[in-house]
């Protein structure tokens, strides 16, 4: 589960084979934060998020592949078409199988990153630190995730002794 691009940039740099972006939980988030915002598919957090991971990946020739997910609608979906993956929910795919007449454009490609002026950041443990906490939401959904897993883990070893 990524949050930021701090964290999926600490993961290209260990060879992590896949990554995946939770776009609906960091849109959650920041609606949770920021009531009065409306969000589009452009302007969408977790959308913005797995284009500036996926421009940075393909800019500087990263192996991981991102696999986009937790998408809360089509817009969201529709706009990260190109990305090397999408988990799609049920819900969301027969939505889309009934849109009629649509053309989807491919929104990131390989291509497109070659020209961008992004620049390559390296951390050490104590700079990646510094940054994954000026990142509220990736501190504060990781661990929530942790502790859900955690929880998980729990509730499934009472079941195997059951």
């Amino acid at each position: 589960m990524i949050f930021s691009t701090v964290q999926a940039i600490a993961c290209a740099d260990a060879n992590v084979t896949l990554i995946s972006p939770f776009v609906g939980r960091i849109l959650d988030w920041y609606k949770s934060k920021f009531v009065d915002q409306d969000y589009t598919a452009d302007n969408d957090p977790g959308v913005m998020s797995v284009r500036e991971i996926f421009n940075y990946y393909k800019h500087f020739g990263y192996k991981t592949e991102i696999m986009g997910a937790s998408f809360r609608n089509i817009g969201q979906v529709l706009a990260l078409a190109g990305c090397d993956l999408l988990t799609v929910s049920p819900t969301l795919l027969s939505q889309l199988d009934e849109m009629e007449d649509i053309n989807v454009e491919k929104c990131l490609s390989l291509e497109q990153t070659k020209g961008l002026p992004i620049e390559k950041i390296s951390y050490d443990e104590k700079s990646f630190r510094y940054a994954l906490n000026n990142s509220a939401v990736a501190t504060e959904k990781l661990a929530e995730g942790i502790r859900n897993f955690s929880t998980d883990i729990e509730k499934l070893e009472k079941l195997l002794e059951a």
